[in-house]
């Protein structure tokens, strides 16, 4: 099974392209997630604090998919009072996520674990009063099997947050003044395909309808409530957000090739050219617009 790390937000729309793949270098991608996920910090801690309204002093919280533990250091923010557990199938990440939590000063509280979701959640010496998984499900390939493994590892009245879903990445206007407009509309196509083979191709698949309140009821729990969390970078955007942009793009673009036709291909050529004045890296119209939905669900105690 790949890794898993879905929180520090790898670029493109459902930032898990690679999560297919072991023969990444994990500690030399380290850097790129942790600043994409920082750039992303703003929809997590909107979405933590609408978590505090139902996780009201967690002890343990797992973060089952964490990379190099933005995220979970930003839950050891929010809830001063909890352990929080960075579980990752790449040493290398939890190493940069031990260092960020040291560095943050939370690291008396911080615990990481390596190995495979779900299996590794059978080596947790306690049960989870909040268990993350951001993006990490849809790289199981039976999700009804890896919920109910991760309800399982729940504390009587715990609580599973599931982040699937929400609205792909919009970053340039339908109109772009090169090629034929509506290009991001394509591209969104293209990736849907190639989601649907990357799911087929897991070890494992199970095909599942995409309904996760409907699949939290099935793995035991009960699904509480669902919303949507948008993050609004308007033009013009920070270097930051300008290099999240051109590394989303430049992930999908080997997958590009196989559905875009010509003209497609070179405008999105022209977009990644650092030298072309109407490329990403220089236009003043690039913007950052995207939404990721959470589900929660308690285990009954």
């Amino acid at each position: 099974m790949a890794h898993h790390h879905h929180d520090e937000h790898e670029p493109g729309h459902e930032h898990g392209a690679h999560h297919g793949h072991t023969d990444l270098d994990w500690a030399e991608m380290g850097p790129v997630l942790e600043s994409s996920a920082e750039l992303f910090a703003p929809l997590y801690e909107r979405a933590f604090g609408w978590l505090a309204q139902e996780v009201t002093e967690p002890g343990l919280i797992v973060d089952a998919g964490s990379g190099p533990g933005v995220v979970s250091c930003l839950f050891a923010e929010t809830f001063p009072g909890a352990r929080i557990l960075a579980v990752d199938g790449s040493e290398a990440l939890l190493e940069r996520a031990r260092a960020r939590a040291g560095r943050q000063g939370v690291a008396d509280r911080f615990g990481t674990l390596a190995g495979e979701l779900p299996d590794v959640l059978g080596e947790l010496d306690y049960p989870a009063d909040l268990l993350w998984a951001s993006r990490s499900l849809h790289h199981l390939g039976d999700q009804r099997a890896a919920l109910a493994a991760f309800a399982r590892h729940l504390a009587p009245g715990g609580t599973l947050a599931l982040m699937e879903g929400g609205l792909p990445l919009r970053f340039l206007p339908r109109d772009i003044g090169m090629g034929r407009p509506g290009l991001q509309a394509r591209i969104d196509a293209v990736e849907a395909e190639w989601f649907t083979r990357m799911r087929t191709d897991l070890p494992g698949h199970v095909a599942e309808t995409e309904d996760w309140p409907a699949l939290l009821t099935a793995a035991g729990l009960k699904p509480t409530r669902t919303h949507s969390f948008l993050l609004d970078l308007p033009a013009p955007v920070s270097d930051r957000a300008r290099a999240y942009v051109v590394a989303s793009l430049s992930h999908m673009r080997d997958k590009l090739a196989e559905g875009l036709d010509a003209e497609d291909l070179a405008t999105v050529d022209r977009l990644l050219d650092p030298d072309d004045e109407a490329g990403l890296h220089r236009r003043p119209d690039v913007f950052v617009l995207e939404a990721h939905t959470v589900h929660t669900a308690v285990r009954p105690g």
